[in-house]
């Protein structure tokens, strides 16, 4: 039996929760249909050797030069969306609804194009038909859509807008039944809830703002984010928190709670939840206000047992699980290269093991492919995953795209195909805040939220400026819940005209993925007890390289790799940007050195590292010198065993038997070879700055024009984001300042990766390019500067700083302190 939706007007109060119970859901058709009638209309033509075309996930989403206008569109989409839902398994009898559209067809082809008038009414017909299509779809077997309605966040960014001081209040948490039907309704669930424990218990959840809805795999309990939206900034009352519920809004648990924002959980197959959250610390690198940073951490279903799953120290977002049990997210990387550049989906066990990119963590430009893939889901039955192409200076909506990891990823789109591309990517192709939250059915059709573009009048007052001229306003229309297609239809099933629908889910229970063994000495999912875990003491885990030389770029020719060092990066602890600034390149990081573990004959290296640090690994030559840097980071647990094939191997290629077990498997995991004093914290002060007061400093004083080398402080002023007055030694500023060129890969008297980088420059370094082997300054020292004779030792002190990306400071407070050579650890590791 087909299903229709019969409804003409909005009537919907949104402010009082509990005026939603048991509503009935109208939504204004007439009204979407002759917007949409104007927003094809006003899409360009797409002629079959446009990139776009190539880019399209299916060619019959775009307009074609074939049609002459909006009507022609929707008549060849519902017409590939019909012969598409008859190939279904349990396809009902479409017969009718193939005569109705054929019957229309004439009509359609003999009507003025001209007459706009007539054109809109058929374009209605049309879609009147189109709707009892999607309706008959076989893979809406389901009745009632569970989802949450919320004001989006004051402030379009991609971190902020999960602050829970930027939150508006408004919303509920909400089941849409008879979804399909002639009679929806839509219920509140917590409209009778009150929370049972906790810092709130005995309250209603009616007086602030909601996100991040998820559904319990047997479809019997829900998962959310709520905020008070009260008190001081970064406040119990001010950030999101976790809460759990039945599916009827029973048995109301505040999961955490603290001064620090909670968000984005999700259900493991083991039982545990995955849920984002500020609470390790730091803050954001590139901002001009407090952004603090947060990412994957997992507790049990009662919130107890709370541990970190991620030790990254820049944002993550919107964990889920794909088919195979792994949580899919996004992640911000930015280690030594543009700040702009790569947010991504990634990859990792549910208990935080082996993280790792899925593609598109080094474009080949940020224009590349989009700015941000955000709200990553697997796609049931198929290996493609579905995600939001969004902006980082924007909120995670935009256009949709869907990405097979199976592709090689060529930097650019090679695995990336778009859903909606009509719609651009936000912030790189100035697209809007259109589609968001898409929940697969199939490869073809979703759930999702849509605040079509408005290019017909909507009622709103007029709004003046202070000249008394009318004020440009931004798309009047609130998100609603859509049936998309990959054939460029889309069907509203319910909107409210103030505020925002987020999520949907189909209410109903779903395969769980495959539990996936625990493999860690933390976060076992039969821990029991309310009290977050702890580090154990001197925690380690173990990392296997098969072969360092199997890289996705050639080493130089004749290239020995004769050790690996290990770099740990600390978060940054103070959240204006560049202030301090650790050195010559804007938004490094502070870091130190843990050590170097000798690289065995044939390419295999195991050794030892603390876990719970962010680390990245540099390739070394006979000389100590890096030959490849990581640019990214990873981490091991507690008891982890981290195995690579190579130094960032190509992924598609299948990896060859060995002909004989690795050299570095034959014996234990070697302990790093600490670095020199001064190396962790790495500070020039007390790294560089005792060979320049031993081999350098007396002669350069007895010159005029000879840079000053020595280790008084001095101030140097450098223009751009987040200039001012640098207060380094008089040593540094010569060193960093002469013939360097930021942010660029080139010959300079230093060398450093700035957040910052020229649009031309490469977002991956070319082995062999970069760093102390291309200095000006290790050029000079080699060639021989007067009778200058230095060290092994003292050569490696001054190559090593050069590697590590020429800072000058080795953590964010007592700056005096450190310029005076005197040992700073880092408040965050």
């Amino acid at each position: 039996m087909l299903r229709t939706l019969c409804v003409l007007v909005f009537a919907l109060p949104t402010l009082v929760p509990a005026a939603c119970a048991d509503e009935p859901v109208r939504v204004d058709l007439d009204a979407e249909y002759t917007n949409e009638f104007h927003v094809i209309n006003a899409q360009p033509v797409r002629h079959p050797s446009s990139q776009l075309e190539e880019q399209a996930y299916r060619p019959d989403s775009l307009t074609l030069a074939a049609d002459r206008d909006a009507t022609d569109v929707i008549l060849r989409r519902s017409d590939a969306l019909l012969a598409h839902i008859k190939t279904l398994r349990d396809a009902p009898d479409l017969e009718k609804l193939q005569s109705r559209l054929d019957g229309l067809r004439p009509r359609v082809e003999k009507t003025d194009v001209n007459d706009k008038d007539a054109r809109l009414a058929l374009f209605k017909e049309v879609a009147a038909v189109r709707r009892e299509i999607t309706l008959s779809n076989p893979l809406l077997d389901f009745s009632k859509i569970f989802f949450v309605k919320s004001h989006l966040s004051r402030s379009s960014h991609s971190c902020d807008q999960y602050f829970g001081k930027n939150a508006r209040p408004g919303g509920t948490v909400c089941v849409l039944s008879d979804a399909f039907g002639d009679r929806p309704q839509l219920r509140d669930l917590l409209a009778d809830s009150v929370v049972r424990n906790g810092r709130l218990k005995g309250q209603k959840l009616d007086t602030g703002s909601f996100r991040s809805p998820e559904l319990s795999f047997d479809g019997k309990e829900i998962l959310f984010a709520y905020t008070e939206c009260r008190g001081r900034d970064w406040s119990p009352e001010s950030s999101f928190h976790v809460f759990r519920a039945n599916v009827d809004g029973s048995n109301l648990t505040q999961l955490t709670d603290g001064s620090w924002n909670d968000f984005d959980p999700c259900w493991l197959p083991n039982g545990r939840i995955v849920f984002v959250s500020e609470r390790r610390g730091g803050f954001g690198r590139c901002h001009p206000r407090p952004v603090p940073t947060y990412t994957l951490f997992s507790m049990n279903r009662d919130g107890g047992d709370i541990v970190p799953l991620s030790y990254h120290e820049t944002n993550e977002w919107h964990p889920s699980v794909n088919n195979s049990g792994m949580i899919v997210y996004t992640r911000w990387d930015y280690i030594d290269r543009g700040d702009c550049i790569a947010h991504h989906p990634w990859i990792t066990f549910p208990d935080g093991r082996d993280p790792r990119a899925i593609h598109g963590n080094f474009p080949t430009s940020r224009r590349a492919r989009p700015d941000q893939e955000t709200d990553i889901r697997a796609i049931p039955g198929s290996a493609l995953y579905v995600a939001t192409a969004s902006g980082h200076h924007r909120q995670a909506f935009g256009s949709f795209v869907v990405f097979d990891p199976r592709v090689e990823d060529d930097g650019a789109m090679g695995p990336v195909k778009r859903l909606t591309p009509n719609e651009g990517f936000p912030e790189v192709e100035r697209g809007g805040h259109v589609f968001g939250t898409a929940w697969p059915l199939s490869e073809d059709y979703f759930l999702c939220v849509c605040a079509p573009r408005q290019l017909t009048p909507v009622e709103e007052p007029v709004e003046l400026d202070q000249r008394g001229r009318r004020r440009r306003s931004r798309a009047s229309i609130s998100h609603g819940i859509y049936v998309l297609d990959s054939f460029g239809n889309r069907e509203l099933i319910y909107r409210d005209k103030e505020v925002a629908s987020l999520g949907p889910i189909p209410l109903r229970a779903r395969p769980c993925p495959p539990v996936i063994p625990h493999a860690t000495d933390v976060g076992r999912p039969e821990t029991k007890g309310p009290e977050p875990a702890k580090m154990p003491e001197n925690a380690a885990g173990t990392v296997l390289c098969m072969n360092v030389y199997d890289s996705t770029k050639p080493w130089p020719e004749g290239t020995k790799i004769k050790a690996l060092r290990v770099v740990q990066v600390y978060p940054k602890a103070t959240f204006r940007v560049n202030q301090p600034d650790m050195g010559i390149a804007s938004e490094s990081l502070a870091r130190g050195v843990l050590g170097e573990a000798p690289v065995e004959e044939d390419g295999s290296v195991r050794f030892t590292v603390p876990a719970g640090k962010p680390i990245y690994f540099q390739a070394l030559d006979e000389n100590g010198m890096a030959i490849q840097s990581m640019q990214s980071a990873t981490y091991v647990h507690p008891g982890e065993k981290l195995t690579c094939q190579g130094c960032h191997e190509p992924k598609h290629r299948a990896i060859g038997r060995p002909t004989s077990l690795p050299l570095a498997m034959k014996s234990e995991a070697r302990a790093l070879t600490p670095g020199p004093e001064g190396s962790w914290p790495l500070t020039f002060p007390r790294l560089v700055q005792p060979v320049l007061d031993g081999k350098c400093v007396d002669c350069h004083a007895k010159e005029e024009t000879a840079p000053d080398l020595s280790g008084t402080v001095a101030t140097w002023k450098r223009p751009g984001y987040g200039g001012g007055n640098k207060s380094w030694s008089a040593s540094y500023i010569a060193l960093t300042t002469g013939g360097f060129v930021e942010g660029s890969p080139r010959k300079g008297f230093a060398f450093g990766f700035s957040a910052r980088p020229p649009e031309r420059t490469p977002t991956k370094t070319t082995p062999g390019e970069f760093g102390a082997r291309v200095s000006k300054l290790c050029e000079l020292l080699a060639k021989g500067h007067y009778d200058v004779k230095l060290t092994p030792e003292e050569l490696k002190r001054i190559i090593l700083w050069i590697d590590c990306n020429s800072n000058f400071y080795g953590a964010h407070h007592d700056l005096e302190k450190q310029a005076a050579g005197e040992v700073v650890l880092p408040s965050i590791e």
